[in-house]
């Protein structure tokens, strides 16, 4: 077997919980296979296309590694693709502004969040 629906290997890969859901994103437009809309939940993917997905507005682009003929745990799922997703610059992170763990900021933090966000909003 050296190809997949795209429809099989999404689900498969556990990006969407099931088939139909599947089926759905690729006919809203939402998947991708090497830059090109993917127009129907039949089409094959191989080893080696690059598979782009949009869900929940965060973007997804993954590299096909393998497939498989059941879905398995998840464990099994990372191994069937290579994510070459790229990693958004955070801005203003919050975490290493506040100076306490786990509590709201206080003032003196959400000035200090303020001006990073200001400051990085200027480039």
């Amino acid at each position: 077997m050296s190809e997949q629906r795209l429809d099989k290997w999404l689900w498969c890969a556990r990006l969407v919980e099931t088939r139909s859901g599947a089926a759905r994103a690729i006919a809203d437009g939402k998947v991708r296979i090497n830059g090109q809309r993917a127009l129907k939940a039949s089409r094959l993917v191989h080893q080696g296309d690059v598979v782009t997905t949009t869900s929940s507005g965060r973007l997804s682009v993954l590299r096909v590694v393998a497939w498989t003929v059941r879905r398995g745990p998840a464990s099994l799922a990372h191994t069937l693709y290579e994510d070459l997703t790229p990693q958004a610059p955070s801005s203003c992170d919050v975490a290493k502004v506040t100076s306490h763990k786990g509590l709201r900021p206080t003032k003196r933090d959400r000035r200090r969040l303020d001006a990073l966000c200001t400051e990085s909003s200027k480039f």
